[in-house]
């Protein structure tokens, strides 16, 4: 409840151990990723031993993540695994979205003489949608229960914690030009609504939709398979 979400603040501002300490955590996850896009995943088609290995430097930045939340002492409910709170969350994305749906729509109509993207929509299988939810989920755990709350050790909520997390996210979604500015954007919106309201449900549903609307309107030819690392190549 609300007395919950004042005491998480209270500790993340009075965190005792020093600040580059933080630092660190976010930039071994960043690099774990990194290191995942551009030196690892490239090469995991070539047979499941390699696939194997691309996972490792992901596991291991979910390992630092599920260790440091021990470590600082958050619940999950301070992470953002709750119910409470889902609606009041979607009401802050509702208008955003809503604008950013029509500045994709107003830019896939500026686009005739390349492939919409509306019909790789519907021939898209059902199983995919969800799957696409718990990508979301996955990915604004990463940005948002572990990114956000120790950005806010490092500076306080406000513009300047907002702005690493839409950083970071921007960081990991290079050299795609498209997805670049997407998740930038992106990662404003959902770092300021979570810093508010933090559920980390209503985000990942609200990045299952902004995905697939970016599909649906932006030129495959664009998106390049919305490939990043060194995949994107």
């Amino acid at each position: 409840m609300k007395g919950e979400d004042a005491r998480s603040e209270v500790a993340m501002k009075n965190y005792p151990s020093s600040k580059w300490l933080v630092a660190c955590e976010i930039m071994s996850l960043v690099s774990s990723v990194v290191v995942a896009e551009w030196a690892v995943m490239p090469f995991t088609g070539r047979g499941a031993e390699l696939m194997f290995a691309g996972m490792l430097p992901v596991a291991a930045a979910f390992a630092l993540m599920l260790f440091s939340r021990k470590v600082h002492g958050e619940t999950w409910r301070e992470v953002g695994i709750r119910f409470d709170n889902f609606w009041r969350a979607l009401r802050l994305l509702l208008i955003p979205m809503l604008l950013a749906a029509l500045l994709l729509f107003a830019l896939g109509l500026l686009l005739p003489k390349l492939e919409y993207g509306v019909p790789r929509v519907r021939k898209t299988p059902a199983w995919i949608f969800v799957w696409g939810i718990g990508w979301g989920f996955l990915q604004q755990f990463m940005l948002q229960g572990f990114v956000n709350r120790r950005a806010q050790m490092l500076f306080g909520k406000g513009f300047r914690s907002v702005l690493v997390v839409a950083l970071v996210f921007a960081l990991l979604h290079m050299p795609n030009p498209w997805l670049t500015v997407a998740t930038f954007c992106g990662g404003l919106l959902w770092a300021f609504v979570y810093q508010r309201t933090p559920n980390l449900f209503a985000l990942a549903l609200s990045h299952s939709l902004m995905t697939w609307l970016l599909i649906a309107t932006i030129p495959d030819a664009l998106l390049h398979g919305l490939r990043v690392g060194y995949n994107y190549f």
